[in-house]
């Protein structure tokens, strides 16, 4: 069955702060959503992420090795989370992909693996 990743796009740098009840009602919709693409057997794996400003880009090139703070990409837009789906077609992972972005209230890209 063909995969997709379903990522979760932020405006900016975000603050993971759980307290929040806004935040709580976001989760427990994200809870429920994972348990219901568990059950319908499309769930593959899904994470959510630090914000971009505490990644690390590795290059290698000419042999060498370097490393840089801060993201890859310069960007307002940054991913925050995503999940790594099973489903029939595209029509079904962009279904999928709606619920997700209702439940988290975030732009959500479909992409499908090679």
């Amino acid at each position: 069955m063909p995969q997709y990743m379903l990522s979760v796009w932020h405006n900016g740098d975000y603050v993971v702060d759980f307290s929040g009840d806004d935040v709580q009602r976001v989760v427990a919709q994200v809870d429920e959503l994972n348990a219901s693409m568990q059950r319908a057997g499309a769930w593959v794996f899904g994470a959510g992420l630090h914000p971009a400003s505490s990644a690390t880009v590795v290059r290698a090139a000419d042999g060498r090795v370097s490393m840089i703070d801060g993201p890859f990409a310069e960007s307002k837009e940054q991913m925050g989370g995503f999940w790594i789906i099973e489903a029939a077609d595209l029509d079904v992972a962009l279904k999928l992909a709606a619920e997700g972005s209702k439940a988290c209230n975030r732009k959500i890209e479909v992409r499908p693996f090679l």
